[in-house]
């Protein structure tokens, strides 16, 4: 038996849908789906392989646009369409540096090609971000303000949802994946699902009315806890400042004073291991040590050969922990090794050392050797030591271009007020852009699944971001798999076949 979206699809992808064909509760209006514009075409995977699909571009995801650059999306349907109406929708956000992005086409070289291969129906929307502006009344107006990059994501999760009867997929079965700044969304989306903090700004833009939960979320080395970051990083490399980050005294004096800020937050998360002991400052770093240790792990069982100067600590005689065989890659990334594409050479011998430790210290200098750390602060800078704002002083700035601080550290430091505090405004716009604000226990409004990946050597933000994140999701009884892949930077969309195994088991 054909169902009745199969069926829609073929009518769909040979001709126009008239309006005769609609059914009384199916979408109408604005914000109804509207296939006139399909067009075939394929993709030519790095296997050789050629994935046919029809797209569907450049669809308004809310009546009241106000950035028509970004505000829209675009929907990829494989025509082998083989998981039928049970296809996940795999949404790819290329947010980065919290910049806007307009909506793509599928790339061969990540995995919205590798989701059209597997048969998912793939959505990449556009979104606005700091840079992103209109005219109005001859004056430039900056559009992409927090929250509002984050709130066309959910715009457009909801255009998937109320047009789920004309749209191949299922909508209950959303999968939103995204790198650093795109990896913070990706946790936002997959905690803030129809959550009431964003109704009123969701209503303003002419958002569909229906949910904007998902299924899981794809966090790729996420840049968020924005108004922790700071103090986390200064917290976890303070230990470099004199060595290898030749940091100023001026420098320094901040990083300390941020590093004593950290084990009040620390502390006040709650956090406890799997054995369910509680973490806090005076045992965190031990704590981190176990993800490192079981990256370096599984490292060396794939074949990686790795130093004695970064501080691994390792001995000859072979454990037993379960390991695998090393593993071969080919050009789909089937098989390919967890750790990164660069630097530590593949050993001739495999499984003759193992991991017993780590000198924490010696490897955080290491990292900052590879690639300079940021200055502190990392995040809010503006006007703390220098003038220039980084992306996220930016993305929280206003309509009119101008930078803003989003923690009190940084405001009390750029005004030389030590009594000074942000505003309610912003104080609002800094919580919901934060998803350790809305992670509980059974919260529906909290993504079932979660894939959480950070380079062991990615530096951009600290351990603790990812590594508090995924701790706070499984304390709360969510499905997580969260791994720090040896040796990998900055960096996302890796190691594919992982991800969309991944993806099978929670199917």
């Amino acid at each position: 038996m054909i169902s009745k979206k199969l069926l829609t699809f073929s009518i769909m992808t040979g001709a126009a849908l008239s309006a005769a064909n609609l059914q009384a509760d199916e979408p109408s209006g604005k914000l109804a789906f509207n296939p006139a514009a399909a067009r075939q075409s394929s993709l030519k995977m790095p296997s050789g392989e050629t994935v046919d699909y029809t797209a569907f571009e450049g669809m308004f995801y809310v009546s009241n646009v106000e950035d028509s650059t970004y505000q829209t999306l675009n929907i990829y349907v494989p025509q082998s369409l083989k998981k039928g109406d049970e296809t996940p929708i795999f949404l790819r956000t290329y947010i980065g540096g919290y910049m806007a992005t307009t909506a793509k086409t599928p790339s061969p070289s990540d995995a919205t090609g590798r989701a059209l291969k597997e048969g998912y129906v793939v959505c990449i929307p556009g979104s606005r971000g700091a840079n992103s502006t209109v005219m109005e009344n001859g004056e430039k107006i900056y559009t992409g303000i927090a929250p509002n990059g984050l709130l066309d994501l959910k715009a457009a999760i909801r255009y998937l949802r109320y047009n789920d009867s004309l749209i191949p997929g299922d909508s209950e079965r959303i999968i939103i994946d995204g790198t650093s700044a795109g990896g913070a969304m990706s946790a936002l989306v997959g905690s803030t699902g129809d959550r009431p903090e964003y109704d009123s700004y969701l209503k303003k833009m002419g958002a569909a009315e229906t949910s904007d939960k998902v299924f899981a979320s794809v966090c790729y080395c996420p840049i968020t806890d924005l108004n922790h970051a700071d103090m986390e990083y200064e917290w976890l490399y303070g230990c470099t400042n004199a060595g290898v980050r030749h940091l100023n005294a001026d420098q320094i004096k901040i990083s300390e004073e941020l590093q004593a800020e950290c084990p009040a937050y620390i502390n006040s998360l709650n956090l406890k291991d799997k054995s369910g002991n509680i973490i806090n400052a005076d045992n965190y770093k031990d704590y981190l040590k176990t993800f490192l240790i079981a990256s370096a792990h599984k490292a060396l069982e794939e074949g990686c050969e790795i130093p004695d100067t970064i501080g691994i600590i390792k001995y000859s005689e072979k454990p037993n922990f379960g390991g695998r065989p090393a593993r071969q890659a080919n050009a789909d990334g089937r098989g390919a090794p967890s750790f990164g594409p660069a630097g530590m050479r593949p050993r001739i011998n495999n499984n003759t050392d193992f991991v017993s430790g780590i000198d924490l210290d010696k490897y955080l200098s290491y990292v900052a050797g590879v690639t300079p750390l940021k200055t502190p602060p990392a995040f809010d800078q503006y006007g703390v030591l220098i003038d220039t704002p980084t992306p996220e002083n930016n993305v929280f700035g206003d309509e009119k271009g101008t930078p803003a601080n989003f923690t009190d550290f940084s405001l009390r430091h750029r005004l030389k007020d030590d009594k000074a505090t942000l505003s309610d405004e912003m104080v609002k716009r800094v919580y919901i852009m934060n998803p350790m604000n809305f992670i509980t226990q059974n919260a529906t409004s909290v993504a079932p699944h979660w894939f959480i990946r950070h380079g062991a050597k990615d530096r951009d933000t600290s351990f603790l971001v990812p590594v508090n994140l995924a701790t706070k999701l499984m304390n709360s009884g969510y499905d997580v798999n969260f791994f720090l892949p040896w040796n990998r930077p900055h960096s996302g969309d890796y190691n594919l076949d992982d991800l969309f195994g991944w993806i099978d088991s929670i199917l």
